[in-house]
């Protein structure tokens, strides 16, 4: 990409103020939790990634320092600092306190640029108690601070440098958030990110609240090619050569790299400007559409297919596959609620021609590669015929056609969905104090005998072949994978409810690769949660208290000395099954006493990379993941 040697203050262009930010900061940032707090972080280490884009900047720094303050560090070249023509004030104050200015708005300074959707450096100002601001630039340094968006200081010169960069230092203000607590591993997730996106680009991030001092630095010479090795590593690649390629077409950059492996699940990761599209859109579309017609064309041409059967599918073409999607355009069109999706029709178009003609070239290069992905294709396509004949047997003369629930099932008497709650549970001994005890206007259960399939690497046929899992899904009502309905569910609380053992974490993480992998919308929408029964039961005479962690046990006995009762009998619960029906009411199922945590995917790539670790076929990754976390580990039973 040609660099822009000229940057200054007639490049910044101001679109409107700033006021409603403070009024309305979810509009700006998504939320004021957790998400959006660290939204301020992403904004500013976006910009500094801008530059690295633009070809400026090599080395970026992020910090967290004490008190809850963020220092972003970069060496590119430094916001300008002389008067803005527009708003006769300095072009660094303008674009600190001004909605929609900056120089990604018109000229040629950043041709294309991620940030916030375009907000702004600014939206970060106006959501900050107090932000600092240092530039580097025609050998000088210079400063202003701010607070709640405001300027306290003017724009003035506070040193010499040899050097150029812009250097920002916020602290959150605490009347906007909901609590002011960063995630590392949130933070190097996304930095990660990043780093591969832009190849060359070094970002360190160091932790100063910790002690010893924690830092990490990201530099990944191979970008997404690095990138698409690390989200398969763990996994079999069919074929040995990566596809990559970085191609313009009509001012749209097109970056792709992708590899197969024995998966059955695959991972499409697609990116506008570095921004995370996680619904995808047009550019993503570009490429399947692309991929499915070249391995077609490709498997007709060399006999792979004959004429008299049918292509290849998308969905075929998808098993196993995992891909790195990242273009770069200018003004791009960010749609859905969470805006998510690229719109622009022009980067289907640019994806589309770019991958038709290099894949098609590339496979032409590498028979070898290409025999495996389309013997895997291929392979994927007579499953998928066979799975859809099962389907069709299972649900659609069963669910679709008013199959009878399952007789194990002790439906409620509610027909509302709403109000209406399933209790997946272990046994028949814990499915008979489940019955008794419940509230049967509204609350369901639904017994499961022994540990269901672990579906991680089950195609849908092999999944619908066992016989709990089919009992389960006629009883949500939804069908499954294709044929999903969450309009038909009839249970909009899905509770697992397990023995605190091993087993009975087993069995729950069973039950969650199921959800995730084959109804996943149940996990998206908030409908899957986990009950949560005591570990103890603390009792002296007729006086009795639940514990439902250790600490619960501590402050409990410490109660009881308080009250001169000593010794008190502490039964640990290993099973649900120990409880009679009026305890497991009191403690695990009453809506009035129940603890319980609703299982949401904040970040679907490492959901997926967890899973394929825990419940895939390979060893040698569960082995590493438990080497690695074994002294966290809390609460385990031997």
């Amino acid at each position: 990409m040609k660099k822009q040697s000229n940057y200054t203050a007639k490049d910044i262009y101001v679109l409107e103020g700033l006021e409603p930010v403070r009024k309305r900061p979810g509009m700006y940032i998504g939320s004021t939790g957790v998400d959006g707090l660290h939204h301020l972080v992403w904004e500013v280490l976006n910009n500094s990634v801008d530059e690295a884009i633009a070809g400026y900047a090599k080395n970026i720094e992020v910090i967290l320092l004490s008190e809850n303050k963020v220092k972003v560090i970069d060496d590119g070249r430094g916001i300008p600092v002389e008067t803005h023509k527009q708003t006769k004030k300095s072009a660094l104050e303008t674009v600190m306190t001004t909605l929609h200015a900056g120089g990604k708005f018109g000229g040629e300074s950043y041709k294309i640029s991620g940030g916030l959707h375009g907000v702004g450096v600014s939206v970060v100002n106006a959501l900050s108690k107090w932000l600092k601001v240092e530039v580097c630039r025609d050998g000088a340094t210079w400063t202003q601070e701010y607070e709640r968006g405001k300027p306290t200081t003017k724009v003035k010169k506070t040193g010499t440098c040899k050097k150029t960069g812009t250097t920002v230092t916020f602290d959150p203000d605490p009347e906007v958030f909901e609590k002011i607590e960063f995630d590392t591993n949130k933070i190097l997730n996304y930095i990660r990110e990043q780093s591969y996106l832009t190849r060359g680009i070094k970002i360190i991030f160091r932790d100063e609240t910790k002690k010893p001092l924690f830092s990490h630095s990201f530099y990944f010479e191979g970008g997404i090619v690095s990138f698409v090795k690390y989200l398969v590593s763990g996994e079999k690649p069919i074929h040995d050569n990566i596809f990559y390629v970085e191609k313009t077409f009509d001012d749209i950059l097109v970056e792709a790299a992708f590899q197969y492996t024995e998966d059955i699940q695959s991972e499409e990761l697609s990116f506008a400007n570095n921004i995370h599209t996680g619904e995808g859109g047009m550019h993503l579309t570009g490429f399947r559409t692309a991929s499915t017609r070249s391995l077609n064309d490709y498997a007709r041409k060399n006999g792979y297919i004959k004429e008299s059967e049918e292509n290849l599918t998308g969905d075929d073409v998808r098993e196993g596959l995992t891909v790195v999607l990242n273009i770069k355009l200018r003004n791009p069109q960010f749609e859905g609620q969470t805006k998510a999706r690229l719109g622009n029709p022009e980067a289907r178009t640019a994806v589309e021609t770019v991958i038709g003609e290099t894949l098609a070239e590339w496979l032409e290069k590498n028979p070898a590669d290409a025999r495996k992905i389309l013997e895997k294709t291929i392979l994927a396509s007579k499953a998928r015929k066979a799975a859809k004949a099962a389907r069709e047997t299972v649900l659609r003369k069963g669910v679709l056609e008013g199959l009878a629930l399952p007789g194990k099932l002790a439906d409620c008497s509610s027909k509302d969905p709403a109000e209406s709650e399933l209790f997946i549970v272990e046994g028949d001994s814990a499915g008979g104090s489940a019955k008794q005890g419940r509230d049967r206007r509204f609350q369901a259960i639904l017994p499961l005998r022994g540990k269901i399939l672990n579906v991680e690497k089950a195609r849908i046929d092999k999944v619908l072949a066992f016989k709990e899992i089919r009992a389960l899904v006629i009883a949500l009502g939804t069908a499954i994978a294709e044929e999903f309905d969450i309009n038909r569910l009839r249970y909009h609380r899905v509770i697992i409810m397990t023995d605190a053992d091993v087993d009975g974490a087993h069995i729950r993480t069973l039950l969650l690769t199921l959800f995730f992998r084959y109804l996943p919308e149940l996990v998206n929408k908030g409908h899957i949660y986990i009950a949560e029964p005591p570990l103890y039961k603390i009792s002296s005479g007729k006086m009795a208290e639940y514990a439902y962690t250790d600490a619960d046990k501590e402050e409990i006995l410490e109660a009881f000395k308080k009250e001169k009762i000593l010794n008190p009998n502490i039964q640990r619960y290993k099973g649900l099954g120990e409880m009679n029906p009026e305890q497991l009411w009191e403690t695990t199922m009453n809506p009035e006493n129940r603890t319980m945590k609703k299982v949401m995917i904040e970040d679907a790539e490492k959901a997926n990379k967890v899973f394929d670790i825990l419940m895939g076929d390979e060893v040698a990754p569960r082995k590493r993941f438990i080497q690695t976390h074994a002294k966290t580990v809390k609460n385990l039973d031997i």
